[in-house]
Order: structure tokens, then C-alpha cells, then sequence
């Protein structure tokens, strides 16, 4: 009996001991899901936060980039916020975690969200047409990306720290992430401002006098004058070259060009004007007019433009 209480007892402390080390094992595993899930965090924290800093200090300062160059590095960090959105959906989530990554996803959509429409709308605002709602909208956008930065930094945060210290680590806590660098970028003036200075330089230029005007005009390369009709043969179509002269002091981009006639309005554009030179629309008229025609040309101001009574001209055209 003695012998059989000793085995029994030993056998109990032995099942113990392996429930213990089974346990063990159990919470060492646990702990490192929660530390891994943690790091893979930081690691998506710390590239967004490198995402924003090059955006705002672009926004801030375009430098020598051009109007294209410009909306083609938007649309990489816009591609860039989407990818830190998909990581962080297919974060493998400790149970423990699963209020704090629900809460962390809606943190990482509303920033892709708003860098989405902030792309879209950058076009727009560095255009005539829409300009200034495009802008409204961006800066409607920056109110998303401060909404993500309360969210993470006042719920995602304490959330994941505390699941961690509950667990007893120590090591693994989240680092801070604010996208929005700075309230001021809430207004739609600091916006305008600041893709104003994009929109209306090349090279850095940033500053000067704005403007263009009409340098002439040709039809099939017959120069027009206006209050004298001028006669050409439409046997092969109607061209109309419009010269546009830059004689102010920084350079343009997108200098858009229209031509009116019998009601349908045809355009051109400039992509790149620089100052003190000319550039020149050639606008082909679909459908081609015939008999006598009066012909609008009109080269839409640019952003900033003050002078606008030289970029009209009216010319009387025979088509035979």
C-alpha cells in the first residue's frame, strides 16, 4: 500500500509537472504571437510614417519637380498607403488583439481613403477647370488622415500596449504615427498655397508674375488678322495653329488653348511654356467647317493670371 501511495503520489506530481511545462509552452507561444504581431506592426508604422513625411515635405517644397513629376509622386504615395492597408488586413491576429487590429484597420482606411481621393483630386487642383473644389476636397481629406491619428494614437495604442504589459511585455510597445504633420494643412488656403506654387513653376520657380497671351494665329498656314477674312482651302481639313507667348517671368504648365466655331468648341494644349517664350496649339476642326466662318480663339488664363483682355481674338475665315 505504502508503495502504491508513493507511485500515485509521484505519478500526480509528474501529470503536474507536465501540465505545468504544457502550460508554459502554451504562454511562451502566446507571447510570441503577441510579439510578433506587435513588431509587424511597428514595422508598418514606422514605413508609413516615412510615406507621410516625404508627402508633406513634397507638399511643402516641390523643389525642381514638374507638374507631372509632382502628381506622379503623389500617386506613389498614394500606392504605398493602399499597400500598408492590405498588410495590415492580413496581419495574423492573437486573439488578444482582435479589438485592437479592428480598431487598427479602420485607422489604416481611413488614411488610404483619404490619400485615394487626394490623388484623384490633384489633377484637378493643379488644372483651371475645378481647381478651387478640387482643392476644397483635398483639404476635407486631411481632416480623414487627423481622424486615423486620434484612433491610433488614442485607442490603437493603448490597446496593444496594454494587451502586451498584461502578458508580461515589455519590450514590443507601439511607436507613436502621426500622418498629419501639422493642423494647418486643415485649411483649404495652406492647400491652395501650396499646390498653387506647383502648379504655376517649373524648375522651382515658384514666384512672379503669371500670364500669356496670343502671338498669332494661322489657318493651314495662312495668317489670320482680325477684321480681315482670309481665304484657304478645306479640301484637306482645317488646322489652326495658336502661338502662345509667355512674356512674363515664370514659367507655365498646361496652358490650355480653345477654338469656337459654328457652336462646337475644340481645344489644345501647352504642356510646358517657359517665360519669355512661345508655344504653339495646333488644333485640327472636327468636323471640318466650310463657306464663311468666324472662328473664337481663346487661351484660358493660368492660375494667377491678372491681364487677361490679350488672350482673346475673333478671326472671319472662307473655307473653299
Amino acid at each position: 500500500m505504502l508503495r502504491r501511495g508513493l507511485a500515485l503520489g509521484g505519478g500526480l506530481v509528474l501529470l503536474i509537472l507536465i501540465v505545468l511545462g504544457i502550460k508554459g509552452c502554451l504562454d511562451a507561444r502566446a507571447n510570441r504571437e503577441l510579439s510578433d504581431y506587435a513588431r509587424n506592426v511597428t514595422q508598418i508604422v514606422e514605413e508609413t510614417e516615412q510615406t507621410s513625411k516625404s508627402f508633406f515635405e513634397r507638399l511643402e517644397d516641390p523643389g525642381t519637380l514638374s507638374v507631372t513629376e509632382f502628381v506622379d509622386q503623389v500617386n506613389a504615395d498614394r500606392s504605398a498607403v493602399d499597400t500598408y492597408a492590405a498588410r495590415i488586413d492580413d496581419l495574423g491576429t492573437p486573439g488578444d488583439m482582435s479589438s485592437a487590429q479592428s480598431n487598427l484597420e479602420l485607422a489604416y482606411e481611413l488614411r488610404a481613403s483619404a490619400m485615394d481621393e487626394i490623388s484623384e483630386k490633384t489633377d484637378d487642383a493643379l488644372g483651371d477647370a475645378g481647381a478651387d473644389k478640387a482643392m476644397e476636397a483635398i483639404a476635407r481629406q486631411m481632416q480623414k488622415l487627423l481622424a486615423s491619428d486620434v484612433i491610433y494614437e488614442q485607442v490603437v495604442r493603448p490597446e496593444v500596449d496594454g494587451v502586451l504589459a498584461d502578458n508580461g511585455i515589455s519590450d514590443s510597445d507601439l511607436p507613436k504615427s502621426t500622418f498629419l504633420p501639422d493642423e494647418k494643412w486643415l485649411e483649404e488656403s495652406t492647400v491652395s498655397d501650396a499646390l498653387g506654387a506647383v502648379s504655376g513653376s517649373s524648375g522651382g520657380e515658384t514666384s512672379g508674375a503669371h500670364g500669356t497671351e496670343i502671338g498669332g494665329v494661322t489657318a493651314n498656314g495662312t495668317e489670320l488678322v482680325e477684321g480681315a477674312p482670309a481665304t484657304i482651302s478645306g479640301e484637306e481639313g482645317v488646322v489652326i495653329e495658336v502661338a502662345v507667348l509667355n512674356p512674363l517671368e515664370s514659367t507655365e504648365n498646361g496652358v490650355n488653348v480653345a477654338v469656337t466655331y459654328e457652336g462646337t468648341t475644340v481645344k489644345g494644349e501647352i504642356d510646358e511654356l517657359p517665360a519669355g517664350e512661345t508655344g504653339t496649339a495646333e488644333i485640327p476642326l472636327t468636323p471640318t467647317p466650310s463657306g464663311e466662318v468666324t472662328l473664337e480663339v481663346e487661351v484660358e488664363p493660368v492660375p494667377g493670371e491678372e491681364v487677361v483682355e490679350n488672350n482673346e481674338a475673333t478671326y472671319t475665315l472662307l473655307i473653299e
